[in-house]
């Protein structure tokens, strides 16, 4: 990373910092207009179709800093739409849909399940009435609050495409589900005939069992990142505290057990630094190894934050257990963090794969 570069992500986290530090005063949600109006919904939107022509890199920043302030925002619903239709050959509705995010206008949404399985959880079938959509897609993120719908799907050669969809078309259907987290929102897409209208099958540009290949990898390492965001503001609180509760008059964070607690907890979080601006830097270049990396990002940091949330309610004593501390939302995003998208185990198997 050059020093120039490292200056303007130094600026973007200290103006997603300041921003995600304002949620809306009734619904207690980041302001979506706001997040368009900071242009991160077309950071990774080409400067031709009206974005800012960014990177991962820069995007990754941003879903930290939403960990870290356990934001509720659709943000990383649109995050993975834009990187699908990235990687799709350029049209006329792939150009809009890129260009209205970017704008704010529109939030499209990949359904992707968040539960492990098949990246395609769609098909469109031949029949006499025209091509017909079927399938399911469970945990999408963001779903109930989408504008379109991307639909990883299989066409009837077996080939991977996405299919765009409104989500109140004929024959789909949208529930929301509800999890442990309430910072954020998922919903069940289903497909039951629903009628592939012409232009709506959006083909990939390149090899299409690598685009969802990449597109799984960028969405665990998104997670990733907003596990590492609310670890790192874990531990910042409980530093805090440490040094301003008394006991036995003195701060707690003079006693050996806190100072341990607390540089173990510091230990485990440069691991996870390392290992997610690895990843970032691999997915960002293209890198061959960018899968492995992402896997290990997803596997460590994604367990870490469910240990360091759990060592902070801890170390607030009594008051972390209360629902006023908040520390209780940190620990419900980072358990459903590591289960999103794959556990630690499964893409601990995908590492031990490399050595078969």
């Amino acid at each position: 990373m050059t020093a120039d570069l490292s200056g303007v992500h130094d600026e973007l986290r200290a103006a997603a910092r300041d921003l995600l530090g304002r949620p809306g005063l009734d619904t207690g949600r980041t302001d979506t207009g706001r997040i368009a109006e900071a242009g991160w919904f077309g950071l990774e939107v080409p400067e031709a179709l009206d974005g800012a022509d960014a990177t991962f890199a820069e995007t990754a920043i941003v879903i930290e800093e939403m960990g870290r302030a356990t934001a509720r925002t659709p943000y990383l619903g649109a995050v993975l739409a834009v990187g699908a239709l990235n990687l799709l050959e350029p049209g006329a509705g792939r150009d809009r849909l890129l260009r209205e995010t970017a704008s704010g206008g529109v939030l499209p949404v990949l359904a992707l399940a968040g539960e492990e399985g098949d990246a395609c959880g769609f098909r469109i079938e031949r029949s006499p009435d025209g091509p017909l959509l079927r399938g399911r897609a469970a945990f999408v993120p963001d779903a109930p609050e989408a504008g379109r719908l991307l639909l990883p799907a299989l066409d009837p050669h077996g080939t991977p495409v996405l299919v765009d969809a409104a989500p109140d078309a004929s024959g789909l259907g949208l529930t929301a589900q509800p999890v442990l987290d309430e910072t954020r929102r998922f919903g069940e897409v289903t497909a039951d005939g629903a009628a592939v209208v012409e232009g709506a099958v959006l083909r990939f540009g390149g090899d299409p069992g690598e685009a969802l290949r990449h597109l799984a990898d960028r969405v665990a390492l998104a997670i990733a990142c907003d596990s590492l965001g609310l670890s790192e503001a874990m531990l910042d609180a409980t530093v805090a505290y440490a040094g301003v509760r008394h006991q036995f008059d003195r701060p707690i964070g003079s006693f050996q057990a806190v100072k341990h607690a607390c540089a173990d907890m510091l230990v485990h979080i440069s691991v996870a630094r390392r290992l997610v601006d690895a990843a970032v830097r691999a997915l960002s270049a293209g890198d061959p190894g960018a899968g492995v990396a992402a896997s290990m990002a997803k596997a460590y940091t994604s367990a870490v934050a469910v240990d360091v949330t759990g060592k902070a309610m801890q170390l607030h004593g009594g008051m972390g257990y209360t629902w006023e501390s908040g520390v209780h939302v940190y620990l419900k995003r980072a358990a459903l963090n590591r289960s999103l998208f794959g556990s630690p185990a499964s893409h601990r198997r995908r590492i031990a794969g490399r050595y078969r």
